[in-house]
């Protein structure tokens, strides 16, 4: 948790300084990617204060109102980042660049001054842009440093793998938000550079056009990724396989009648089985075995919280019903 809280906080860093520099940057030339642009560290921004919501909110001690846990709050507050900014702020880029490209106007070559030094507005662009690059690369390496960890923890084959499985949403968001906004300002800086050396407005405009387009994917897949956790997925297959040849090697279990997982939070799994033990198992023996078994299976799955095993007594097998 305290990863991915560093995670978050050097995205929030960078994403708060970038947004001031690029709005900067639009107010000086007017250009239809840096205003993109601008929408897209605004929301990169908002997401990082909502996900550090979201993770002080799940934090909270589990309450009679909500006796598992407030785990799913960081699946609550990511969701609403796709929904809420990088939605909205993916449509008005979009939009910004669309609307660019119909009634193109040249970005204005207006000048900034520095310690008394004039130079051409666009500079101004050239460096914020370079500085976001450098800014996102900073980020995006503290991010996959968070996704190989949990890639190896699991033993996933991959970053594809980790996507459709990870319940560490926090850190995947984060990932996938400084991909996104890395590409973005390359597509804006090299937008920007076309029209200025042409002196044709159509790639700036389209750059805005294609930073608005990644914003709205983004926030589809973050809402698609976010959807199957707050419906509450289970644990994948392949985890659910090793905890199930836990209990049926365990001494005195005969079957196991139903088995279910749940995520309630990033790394907080419960699990529930019904089993069928050895007739005969004297009650304080019986719940002996239960007891090391739940231990067991937190002790394999560190994602697994609470265990509840219950001892299945009407339970009969084939060749008791055969005969």
């Amino acid at each position: 948790m305290a990863e991915s809280k560093s995670v978050v906080i050097a995205a929030l860093i960078a994403n708060g300084a970038i947004a001031v520099l690029k709005f900067l940057g639009f107010l000086l030339t007017g250009s239809a990617a840096m205003l993109s642009e601008t929408y897209h560290s605004i929301s990169d921004t908002g997401n990082q204060v909502f996900l550090l919501i979201g993770i002080r909110y799940s934090n909270k001690e589990a309450s009679r109102e909500h006796p598992f846990g407030y785990g799913k709050a960081q699946f609550f507050y990511s969701f609403l980042v796709s929904v809420l900014l990088f939605g909205i702020a993916g449509w008005e880029s979009a939009k910004h660049g669309y609307d660019a490209i119909m009634h193109p106007h040249v970005p204005e070559q207006g000048a900034a001054t520095l310690l008394g030094y004039t130079f051409p507005g666009v500079w101004v662009n050239y460096g914020v842009l370079i500085a976001a690059i450098l800014f996102e690369g900073w980020a995006l390496k503290k991010a996959w440093a968070g996704m190989k960890k949990d890639i190896e923890q699991h033993n996933w084959s991959g970053l594809t793998e980790a996507f459709k499985k990870t319940t560490n949403v926090t850190t995947l968001t984060a990932f996938t938000e400084d991909t996104i906004a890395l590409s973005g300002a390359a597509i804006a800086l090299f937008g920007i550079y076309l029209s200025r050396i042409t002196g044709n407005p159509i790639y700036d405009a389209v750059a805005a056009l294609l930073i608005g387009l990644l914003l709205m994917g983004f926030a589809v897949a973050l809402a698609w990724e976010n959807k199957r956790l707050l419906l509450g997925e289970s644990l994948p297959k392949s985890e659910e396989r090793e905890l199930r040849d836990i209990i049926e090697g365990w001494d005195g279990v005969v079957n196991i009648v139903d088995f279910r997982t749940v995520v309630f939070g990033p790394e907080d799994a419960i699990l529930t089985a019904d089993i069928a033990f050895d007739k005969g198992i004297a009650t304080a023996e019986m719940d002996q075995k239960i007891t090391d078994l739940e231990d067991a299976l937190m002790e394999q799955n560190g994602s697994v919280s609470k265990v509840y095993i219950e001892p299945e007594t009407r339970w009969r097998s084939r060749k008791e019903e055969a005969g």
